[in-house]
């Protein structure tokens, strides 16, 4: 990191530190306050060019989270919840609240181990923090650490009960882990907390996948529909919502649904689904059970 002479700025900061130190500092104290200054300007300028730079990264990310799957095939969609939590704000613990918005900021960008070394860091120096629980329960969901993220939202709850949020990331570890009935119970009281929308949302669409899974159709096909009536961006729900149909044989529905899923959005990973789905069947295929 350079700045206007050429050297770099921490360099300029030992320099002007040492100079402070020398017997003749008294006679030197306009000029040094004068480069204090113009150094004090160079590190402003820096941090407000560092600042948009970061935002313009979150900008690339928003975009690479748009390409979907790989031409190889080998990277999945997943349906776990789209992260976009409000930046934390809270008042310093020994410096926890450091450590809380670096987990934020880094599960925000999708690098999902290093905020959980973050939130870990943020726990120890001030533990029992529902705000650090919750986001180290999504850093560790979203890297299919569930039985970890299972603990932390489960704490969460402990303390605060209508935290719809965490109730339904519950509702997703679980039914990823398979249990279905406790999938149901928390994904249920989201939906008649009915307090936070997202959450509402989630909910309807992993108890579409949960009776999906149970190869209750009819009931999968009511909550997606529902899903899609509430978010109709939430595109995963049309190649769900295909599926569901055409498990239970209704083909031709399957696959206006899966039209309708790539029309809405076709620059979405699911939407790219949709569209690979339909040429799949095409082509003679069909579709793969299991969530």
């Amino acid at each position: 990191m350079a700045d206007g002479d050429g050297r770099p700025l921490h360099t300029r900061y030992t320099a002007l530190a040492s100079r402070l130190e020398r017997p003749d500092a008294p006679a030197e104290r306009d000029a040094i306050k004068t480069d204090i200054i113009a150094l004090y300007k160079e590190v402003e300028q820096e941090i407000t060019q560092l600042g948009a730079l970061r935002e313009d990264l979150k900008r690339l990310v928003d975009r690479w989270k748009q390409l979907g799957p790989s031409p190889d095939g080998n990277a999945n969609a997943t349906t776990a919840p789209s992260f976009g939590g409000e930046r934390p704000v809270v008042a310093d613990h020994i410096g926890a609240s450091t450590f809380l918005e670096k987990g934020w900021s880094l599960i925000s960008l999708g690098d999902h181990e290093g905020a959980e070394r973050a939130l870990l860091k943020a726990l120890e120096l001030s533990p029992n923090d529902p705000q650090t629980e919750s986001l180290l329960g999504w850093a560790q969901m979203l890297q299919d650490k569930y039985d970890e993220a299972l603990l932390n939202f489960q704490k969460v709850l402990m303390r605060q009960p209508t935290n719809s949020l965490a109730r339904i990331n519950l509702g997703y570890i679980c039914l990823k882990k398979k249990i279905f009935g406790e999938a149901i119970e928390h994904l249920s009281k989201a939906i008649r907390l009915d307090n936070d929308r997202k959450a509402t949302l989630y909910a309807h669409f992993y108890l579409g996948l949960v009776y999906a899974e149970r190869e209750m159709y009819e009931d999968a096909q009511t909550f997606f529909r529902k899903t899609l009536a509430l978010g109709p961006n939430l595109i995963e729900a049309y190649y769900e919502l295909g599926r569901a149909l055409w498990f239970e044989g209704r083909r031709d529905e399957a696959l206006q649904a899966w039209r309708d899923g790539l029309a809405a959005n076709k620059f979405n990973p699911w939407g790219k689904r949709c569209g690979e789905m339909l040429k799949h069947i095409g082509e003679g295929g069909s579709p793969a059970r299991g969530v």
